[in-house]
């Protein structure tokens, strides 16, 4: 520990920390835009400057540790001068159309041109910066008129998730972030997990607002308008609300959705227990036949995680389970067994899915998650964002919303479909299904813990680089289901995945089921969730609310699921049946 004095007053903190990260602790405000702890540290927007006694010039707190009788002042004349100078620099080349940005009121420039008193004169007006050829319809969006080149999607394209899909492009006045070596978004390798998005200060990059289409299909009374909800929007969406989390239930939230016009209501864990059944069964079938005798079965719900290993392990593929994702999983059913049973033309359905993630629109577009007729299995997809945007554009208050159970046939679930959305949910629901299509009992419910994460660093979550992360960057165990040893990791993140994979091929480490999440902490903190301007990373605080929800479930396996087994009974017959290929699974 070390003594420093901020602004005229002591405090006491640890010797190995920056003075930003001591002026936290000591509850003095620092304004910073392009620093992320241990992800970009690269003091590049110079609005963290302080003053420090015996220093000629002002230092930027983000990159300068604290040392044993430090004196430090942060709103001296100098600093505060220096402060808007910066400001109004990075404010100049900003596009400012606050009110037609997807970040406005919610964008840490805005917040600070707002503290700091900075007009709209100081906005661009006629910006240099053209916004260039961008594919309207991919998932993610980047306006590089909002850019202020923070390297925050850089630091956590490579840091993270090791993809290295952003840039900074030229030399000089003509520098820009932009997609590297100036290619297409389409042509880079990027998994469309949209951590560049949650992470991004300002609205330089968003998610392809759908929002319009929803509203149309909506509007029309033709249109039979089913939703899906995602497990970790329960987890997420009162953030963004500023509603207690107590009152933010799945049913309310099925209540406003039903109250903005939404035909039918379901949730999408009756699918994540579907999927359960399917690929727990698959799995089973294929560890018997001795398929996994070389590598394993890798989990197929994350549609980041399959963009990624196409592109970068394609030799994998055949090792993906064939199982199609809860969502698309929803969609065709809805568009089959659903219309069937209640009289409705698929053609005239419009299936919405609400989602944590980004890739999931992309996902919704492949041209293969058609039916026989040629009909999207979802038509559209929201994010969590774009969602509670519709709710604050429809003046819906969900403090007023009465609580609504979802719409019957597809609507039961278990607290085994909650923690899909969750790093290790997949894995730990799998494992009680598993158990039991093996041995015809139930285990524990929690007998499978070994394969939780409850912070980041347990989920081997890293946010170092690569080169300082180690090796455990993923959690494994061993589990004995009727005497076959079932070998199995877990882990989130790319970067992380990576390590894993490369440590399978080199034959490092066997396995026989392996689920990864793109997103670090999983779909609770994927690419579509909340963003906030506190820089604090969420995923795992989320990820612990499905935990909760699981633990208080009634019933906590997806094989108990009522109308999963009436879906078997009246339609499918049992996993993997011909039915059920044609319709839950997928070839890559």
């Amino acid at each position: 520990m070390v003594n420093i004095v901020i602004n005229g007053k002591s405090f006491e903190v640890p010797s190995d920390v920056t003075i930003l990260e001591a002026a936290r602790i000591a509850k003095v405000a620092i304004p910073h835009l392009c620093y992320l702890k241990d992800i970009n540290e690269i003091g590049a927007c110079r609005l963290c400057v302080v003053e420090v006694e015996g220093e000629e010039r002002l230092i930027p707190a983000c990159e300068n540790k604290v040392r044993e009788g430090m004196v430090i002042k942060t709103n001296s004349p100098k600093v505060k001068n220096a402060v808007r100078a910066n400001l109004g620099l990075i404010l100049s080349q900003h596009e400012g159309e606050c009110t037609s940005c997807a970040r406005g009121g919610n964008c840490q420039l805005q917040k600070l041109a707002e503290d700091y008193n900075m007009g709209s004169e100081f906005f661009a007006k006629d910006s240099e910066k053209k916004l260039k050829q961008w594919n309207a319809n991919y998932p993610i969006i980047r306006d590089a008129q909002k850019c202020v080149q923070c390297m925050r999607c850089v630091a956590v394209c490579d840091k993270v998730q090791g993809l290295h899909v952003w840039d900074l492009n030229g030399t000089g006045s003509n520098a820009s972030v932009g997609v590297k070596g100036n290619v297409t978004i389409d042509a880079a390798d990027c998994t469309q997990c949209g951590q560049c998005i949650t992470h991004c200060p300002v609205g330089a990059l968003s998610e392809r607002d759908d929002t319009k289409k929803v509203m149309k299909a909506l509007a029309d009374p033709e249109t039979v308008t089913v939703v899906q909800i995602a497990p970790a929007i329960r987890s997420g969406y009162a953030e963004l609300l500023g509603i207690d989390p107590s009152v933010a239930t799945v049913e309310r939230l099925a209540g406003a959705l039903k109250l903005m016009g939404f035909d039918y209501v379901f949730d999408t864990c009756f699918t994540a227990d579907l999927t359960i059944m399917e690929e727990g069964s698959e799995l089973i079938r294929r560890l018997k036949a001795g398929d996994l005798a070389k590598y394993p079965m890798f989990t197929s719900c994350c549609p980041g995680w399959i963009n990624f290993i196409k592109s970068q392990y394609p030799e994998l593929v055949p090792q993906l389970s064939s199982a199609k994702s809860p969502q698309q999983m929803f969609g065709a059913l809805t568009k089959s067994y659903f219309a069937d049973k209640m009289g409705i033309d698929p053609g005239k359905i419009v299936c919405v899915s609400i989602m944590p993630c980004t890739a999931k629109k992309g996902e919704a577009d492949l041209p293969e998650m058609v039916n026989e007729a040629g009909i999207p299995d979802v038509d559209i997809v929201l994010t969590t964002r774009e969602l509670m945007r519709m709710f604050k554009a429809e003046r819906v208050d969900l403090n007023d919303i009465e609580e609504t159970p979802f719409d019957s046939l597809l609507g039961d679930y278990t607290g085994a479909g909650v923690i899909f959305g969750t790093t290790g949910g997949v894995m730990e629901a799998a494992l009680r299904s598993g158990y039991y299509l093996v041995t015809g009992s139930n285990p524990d419910a929690d007998a499978f813990s070994d394969v939780r994460a409850c912070t980041f660093e347990d989920a081997g979550v890293s946010y170092k680089d690569a080169s300082e992360a180690g090796t455990a960057n993923w959690r494994e165990a061993t589990f004995d289901l009727a005497g076959i040893p079932l070998r199995v990791a877990v882990t989130s993140g790319l970067v992380n995945t990576r390590k894993l994979i490369d440590a399978i091929l080199a034959g490092k480490v066997s396995y026989d089921f392996v689920e990864i999440m793109a997103c670090p902490g999983g779909c609770a903190g994927g690419g579509g969730q909340p963003i906030h301007c506190d820089d604090i990373e969420r995923g795992m605080e989320r990820g612990a609310v499905l935990r909760n929800i699981d633990a208080a479930s009634a019933v906590r396996f997806s094989h108990e699921n009522k109308d999963v087994q009436k879906l078997y009974q009246d339609w499918l017959g049992e996993p993997g049946s011909h039915l059920a290929e044609q319709y839950l699974h997928r070839e890559y």
